[in-house]
């Protein structure tokens, strides 16, 4: 069995003349680029083996499982955040009831709101006690300890009136807002 590996390969019929033609073009070709990039001065890198192409292959489809995986993971704690927010807003809402009269207004999303609730809701959203939670295109009442939980995963699924303190001076501070009176 004296001869090249090709030609031992050909005899038993593992490759054809193509192929053997094929690398021996291959071959050809990298010489020949490494022989031009010498003269020219330059660093040219022959072209990868099959071997190394295969392993860069892989590498590159290692790169887009991990992303595919980090896309899936954040996807996923999206809805399970989601789900942790709804979950303390519906545990903690606190009903309005249906004749509530009194009506109270907010802003959102640059928009103003109205919602109608009790007068001691009212009082209780104005002095900051309770905040409006977003869910489901509906409007919750929630109390402020568990506003503040839904406003650290979620700030945009909480409304809330923060106690405003007055700095300015006011000339009408002296008197006695009545009672009755509803902005």
């Amino acid at each position: 069995m004296a001869g090249s590996l090709q030609d031992q390969l050909l005899s038993l019929g593992v490759v054809d003349k193509k192929k053997v033609k094929k690398t021996q073009q291959q071959k050809h070709k990298n010489n020949k680029q490494i022989r031009q990039a010498e003269k020219s001065g330059q660093i040219v890198e022959p072209q990868l083996s099959a071997q190394q192409q295969l392993e860069q292959a892989r590498r590159e489809k290692q790169q887009r499982d991990l992303e595919l995986n980090k896309q899936r993971d954040a996807k996923l704690a999206r809805t399970a955040l989601f789900a942790e927010v709804r979950q303390i807003i519906q545990q903690n809402s606190i009903a309005i009831p249906k004749d509530a009269e009194t009506p109270y207004q907010f802003t959102l999303k640059n928009k103003i709101k109205k919602i109608y609730v009790t007068p001691d809701q009212h009082q209780k959203l104005t002095k900051g006690q309770l905040a409006i939670a977003l869910i489901d295109n509906k409007q919750v009442l929630i109390p402020d300890a568990e506003a503040e939980k839904v406003e650290a995963r979620l700030p945009e699924w909480v409304v809330r009136i923060k106690e405003q303190e007055s700095h300015i001076d006011d000339g009408y501070a002296d008197y006695q807002i009545p009672d009755d009176l509803i902005w």
